[in-house]
């Protein structure tokens, strides 16, 4: 066995940016920017009003003011504004020559003759400014930044409809066991639904890259192997759910040995995870994952999601809260690093789920993120600070 933080540099430094290509703005969402995107214009790019009110001079606050014209949101002035004089105007409307100021409209006193008088003192100016929020040319989302729907607005506003991405990692599953069936199919005696090929989809389509699904291995070699020829022709990762033991019927490390890929390591000092094998085969990358729900989730979530992330063009770092124990935790054996499923209380604790192994995929339903207990260590008392890592 090898420690975890050892696997995961393996796994990361095995990594390399893939090719890119543009693609509709309105499409990227959890793509990754393969360059920076420019503003073609000034935003605002115009002076505009920032509230419903009315232009005016500073010097005339104090005086009744006559409303010349009204100016709506995407209107352009047909008036200058003069002394003692007003246009009354709406938000986003462009600011008319000769105004310095809008005083708002629940500020304003209305009187005979189409005039106002302004009912307070002073007055901010209620003015967005031509160019204060961007720049013409200005960088408003830096390469590699992962796509989020605030992003798509902003490259909608600086008019890049056509961003130069990553391509999407090409993913494939492929689990392993006679067991197994399909879950539309009602298990006999001694199978099992195969919930990890749908649980690992899920989690590929989460984070934006491609999934496939090959199907379900028999525990023969000849069936072992020609799923994994498929999967090699047009994939960027394969993961393998089940197969990685050392039972008499795990093929796969002989199977991938015959297929040209280097194994890095077949055992990591992790629970829940051990039997985790990781491999290349030129520009491929192959898992294979442990055949339990909660082996594979957690093992997707700390190996194979930062793969995906780095070929991407994503700098991936996990996101961690610090949160204290809101009960004592203690384990029997301390050899290998520790994850569990967790629970955040109303109170900001946090609470171990009932977790009875890895094959006990309910535990996750409702955890809210995952903490460690290092190797050598056996408890973590209430009250202790903690790193919550969410999924």
């Amino acid at each position: 066995m090898i420690k975890f933080e050892e696997a995961l540099e393996i796994v990361e430094k095995s990594a390399f940016r893939i090719e890119t290509e543009r693609v509709d703005f309105a499409e990227s969402l959890n793509r990754v920017l393969a360059e920076d995107v420019k503003s073609d214009m000034e935003m605002p790019p115009f002076n505009k009003s920032a509230v419903d009110g009315y232009a005016c001079k500073k010097a005339d606050l104090s005086n009744e003011m006559e409303v010349i014209e009204v100016i709506p949101a995407g209107k352009e002035p047909q008036k200058t504004v003069g002394k003692n004089q007003c246009s009354k105007i709406m938000t986003g409307a462009p600011m008319p020559e000769g105004a310095e100021v809008i005083i708002m409209v629940e500020d304003v006193k209305e009187m005979p003759g189409n005039k106002i008088r302004y009912l307070k003192e002073n007055v901010k100016d209620n003015v967005c400014y031509k160019g204060e929020d961007i720049k013409e040319g200005e960088i408003v989302i830096k390469k590699g930044t992962l796509i989020k729907p605030q992003h798509i607005a902003v490259m909608a506003t600086a008019g890049c409809v056509n961003p130069k991405v990553y391509r999407q990692v090409k993913i494939t599953v492929i689990s392993t066991g006679d067991e197994l069936v399909e879950p539309d199919i009602k298990p006999a005696l001694s199978q099992i639904r195969n919930s990890n090929a749908y649980q690992l989809l899920s989690q590929i389509k989460n984070i934006g890259a491609i999934p496939n699904y090959t199907g379900i291995a028999l525990d023969t070699e000849e069936s072992t192997r020609q799923m994994m020829k498929k999967a090699f022709e047009d994939n960027d990762i394969i993961l393998l759910s089940g197969g990685v033991s050392m039972g008499d019927y795990d093929y796969v490390p002989q199977i991938l040995n015959e297929l040209g890929v280097k194994l890095f390591f077949k055992s990591i000092a992790v629970q829940p995870g051990r039997p985790t094998v990781f491999g290349t085969r030129d520009k491929q990358f192959i898992f294979g994952l442990p055949g339990n729900p909660v082996s594979s989730f957690v093992q997707f979530e700390l190996l194979v999601k930062p793969l995906i992330y780095k070929l991407s063009g994503f700098d991936y770092k996990p996101k961690k809260i610090k949160l204290p124990m809101g009960k004592e935790y203690s384990r029997n054996q301390s050899t290998r690093l520790s994850w569990l499923p967790v629970q955040i209380g109303n109170n900001g604790e946090i609470f171990p789920m009932d977790y009875h192994g890895s094959a006990h995929i309910n535990s996750l339903t409702e955890a809210d993120g995952m903490i460690s207990v290092a190797i050598g260590k056996t408890e973590l008392k209430k009250g202790d600070l903690v790193d919550v890592r969410q999924i």
